[in-house]
């Protein structure tokens, strides 16, 4: 009988850099809008500054994931290169190495020299990248990939809070937008959860609004929210009232 299994961890790349870029797009968009609210501009102003804010957030989220990770790529592609080095000048030392990683793992002496004289034979610096290194096809660096990730999936976490606008009376323009964007905040990590494997926890309590899950859009995201959130309208009040007392 064949025997299949759904492994997730080639999803671990894109899901990290998707994951941070809904996250941040809805509560930095939030916070973006709800400090142009409160400074008393009108529905279009905001409209605008929201849209202004998707686009530049978007390709700010791809220029940042794409220079990390392609720091990680280089990384990983320096040691390959030392690995190939110490391959073609000392086989002999990069053999026992091996070996003896295999000997820590459990294996008899003589049977872990076997073992990774075999694997050399086969793909010398695949297996030392492998078991000496660490890395593997699935878990490499993907510079394109989170970047894209990252940038698609901010621009739709932004549109939420742009279409709460189109939406929101504009005598409670705010807390819609707060209210609507934290609400989405649970979703978000329910999905993220089960792309990845997890399941998603509902708890209840009068401080969630709709439950809890437990990743991505968790407690961490409703505190930043929060934080983020109370900080842009006090400041843009508080600007506000100092304008108006000038005038």
């Amino acid at each position: 009988m064949r025997h299949s299994e759904l492994h997730r961890t080639d999803r671990i790349g894109w899901l990290r850099a998707a994951v941070l870029g809904a996250n941040d797009g809805i509560v930095s968009t939030a916070s973006f809008v709800v400090g142009i609210a409160a400074a008393d501009a009108g529905r279009q102003s905001i409209l605008l500054a929201g849209v202004a804010g998707l686009v530049s957030g978007a390709l700010s989220m791809a220029a940042g994931e794409y220079v990390s990770v392609s720091s990680q790529a280089d990384t990983e592609q320096a040691d390959l290169a030392l690995e190939r080095h110490e391959l073609a000048t000392q086989l002999t030392a990069e053999e026992e190495e091996l070996a003896a990683i295999y000997v820590k793992r459990g294996l008899e002496p003589a049977l872990a020299h076997t073992v990774a004289l075999q694997l050399m034979a086969h793909d010398a610096l695949g297996a030392h990248a492998r078991d000496e290194v660490g890395l593997s096809e699935s878990l490499g660096a993907r510079p394109l990939q989170a970047a894209l990730a990252s940038a698609g999936t901010f621009s739709v976490g932004a549109a939420l809070p742009i279409l709460s606008v189109l939406l929101a009376p504009s005598s409670r323009l705010t807390i819609s937008v707060s209210a609507v964007s934290l609400i989405w905040l649970v979703p978000l990590g329910s999905v993220a959860s089960r792309t990845g494997g997890g399941a998603s926890l509902e708890r209840s309590g009068a401080s969630w609004v709709l439950g809890g899950c437990r990743y991505g859009g968790d407690r961490r995201g409703r505190r930043a929210f929060w934080c983020r959130y109370s900080l842009t309208d006090s400041g843009a009040r508080t600007l506000q009232r100092h304008h108006n007392e000038r005038r």
